[in-house]
């Protein structure tokens, strides 16, 4: 197993109630929800990604079981990996998923790469 499949079941549900249209995409070892075409947030192994605002990104490293993203060797900033200690409670995951929602507007979609033909 990859992934969580009880987080991102978790994940789903959370975007279904509040009926946000999104797209569960296997990727970078897991799956990752995209909404409106962007990487919102993801399930790796037993951690939730998140992609969060840069301007809340050093706030947020101190709230307990946010740490770093680091797939390269470098942290990428806005992207948090969020252990069972900050989403245990549905409360609390709420509030990671929400962050991330809130940041999702500005955020940039990645480019598209041209196919080989």
């Amino acid at each position: 197993m990859a992934y969580n499949e009880y987080l991102a079941d978790r994940i789903s549900q959370f975007f279904q109630e509040k009926s946000i249209p999104f797209e569960a995409r296997k990727m970078m070892g897991g799956l990752c929800f995209m909404v409106d075409g962007k990487m919102c947030v993801g399930v790796n192994r037993d951690e939730i990604m998140a992609r969060i605002d840069p301007e809340v990104y050093e706030e947020s490293l101190q709230k307990p079981g946010c740490k770093k993203m680091n797939f390269t060797g470098r942290p990428m900033k806005g992207f948090v990996f969020l252990t069972e200690e900050a989403t245990d409670m549905e409360e609390a995951l709420s509030y990671w998923l929400q962050l991330a929602l809130d940041f999702n507007p500005k955020a940039k979609a990645s480019k598209k790469r041209k196919k080989k033909g």
